[in-house]
């Protein structure tokens, strides 16, 4: 078995941590085996790394590697891609397509970002490692395939399993081995390593001097958090050497490339959000809404009381100009008389029988003058049509009977009934 050094000059890893040599270390020991791994740390460790070496040792090494970025994949397509389609199972797919697990058979999948799995694609995925079967999407054919899954994530998996997010029984399949990948933070002493060697290729890549640190910026570069961690000191290395042209790089100058610094002090990192912190934001916005609530309804009630003193006033005036016409200005005394409290409606008395004033509500208030109608018996109604009938045709009972739409026997009968 070949060294971990050899290992690393095989890879390009660079660095002597113990959290890297025995992540290294782990990856070589379960390589020859068929168990599936989970590798974790924080984005940009170099945890692509773990799967290829895992593959270079393995009995797989001459079968097919594919890396698969999860998170990159669209949630519409991702069973497509990783399980394959039948032609027509959904609109544009015009053939017949053969998915990732398929082509790696006998090979190595790398899931990268597995925690991104929608939870429809992760039962899909629990079958394969379970029994090694799949399904192509739009078919019901059975198909098995060979393949060594390696994982990884930089999601607290127990956080994600504790909201939902991920399948517990997938997690425990994925782990069987779970190497972890640590943050560069933890590898002061790689930190200057990695940056000269980024350096170095980027001088070679564009043509022009390498840069070096003092004393005081690789200070100042060691103690800095590297939140981005491997992937964000190969940025700031490439940065420098494009568009610095003094090589000799001092505290100062790289200060201008590392965000958040104060110095040569470790930038503050912003926690993450916990739930107590979700939780005072809703309190606070509750009570923004509640306060607007009470204030809308202060404002609705004022304008009710501003309406309702407004409309009395108008009520109060056509009731006293209705009893005018019906009294006389003689016999307006003593007609209206309010209540003590402010919003109290107004009464009208002495109103006679014929006159209805309806009373004030929440909205309109109005009097009107009710007419009696005359009103006819039905026995008074129907001689007055039999006569009105037979004057218009001259007493003639069947021109007659037909204009009131009746028999002429009943038009008879009528006759002698009201001895017409």
């Amino acid at each position: 078995m070949e060294s971990i050094q050899a290992i690393k000059q095989r890879f390009g890893i660079i660095g002597n941590n113990a959290g890297l040599n025995r992540a290294i270390e782990k990856a070589m020991q379960v390589a020859p085996t068929d168990i599936s791994v989970l590798v974790t740390g924080e984005s940009g460790v170099g945890k692509e790394s773990i799967p290829k070496i895992i593959h270079s040792l393995s009995h797989r090494k001459h079968g097919k590697y594919i890396a698969v970025n999860c998170g990159a994949i669209p949630e519409g397509t991702i069973d497509s891609e990783l399980f394959g389609h039948e032609k027509g199972a959904f609109t544009g797919a015009t053939q017949t397509r053969s998915g990732y697990f398929e082509v790696a058979d006998n090979g190595t999948i790398f899931l990268d970002e597995v925690g991104e799995l929608p939870l429809t694609t992760q039962v899909r995925l629990l079958r394969v490692l379970e029994n090694g079967e799949f399904i192509k999407v739009g078919s019901s054919k059975v198909q098995k395939t060979n393949v060594r899954i390696v994982a990884a994530t930089n999601v607290n998996m127990f956080e994600a399993i504790k909201k939902g997010k991920f399948r517990e029984d997938l997690y425990y399949r994925l782990s069987t081995v779970e190497i972890l990948l640590p943050p560069l933070r933890a590898r002061k002493d790689d930190i200057h390593l990695l940056f000269r060697k980024f350096a170095s290729d980027f001088a070679m890549k564009y043509k022009m001097p390498s840069i070096r640190l003092n004393e005081e910026a690789t200070d100042m570069l060691t103690k800095y958090r590297w939140n981005g961690n491997i992937r964000q000191l190969r940025n700031v290395a490439e940065q420098i050497s494009v568009l610095e042209e003094n090589r000799s790089i001092t505290p100062d100058t790289l200060r201008q490339y590392l965000p958040n610094t104060s110095g040569n002090l470790p930038a503050v990192i912003e926690h993450e959000k916990s739930e107590s912190d979700f939780s005072s934001e809703r309190e606070i916005l509750y009570k923004v809404l509640f306060d607007m609530k009470s204030d809308l309804n202060d404002l609705k009630k004022l304008t009710m009381e501003l309406m309702q003193n407004g409309v009395s006033q108008k009520v109060k005036e056509e009731n006293e100009s209705l009893i005018q016409k019906i009294y006389g200005d003689d016999e307006n005394e003593e007609i209206f008389h309010e209540e003590e409290t402010t919003t109290a409606p107004v009464k009208l008395l002495s109103i006679p029988p014929e006159v209805t004033v309806i009373p004030e509500t929440d909205k309109y208030h109005f009097a009107e003058e009710v007419e009696e109608e005359e009103t006819l018996s039905l026995h008074d109604k129907e001689l007055e049509l039999i006569k009105k009938a037979l004057e218009r045709n001259k007493g003639k009972r069947k021109a007659a009977a037909k204009e009131l739409g009746i028999s002429e026997r009943t038009l008879y009968r009528k006759i002698k009934q009201f001895d017409l």
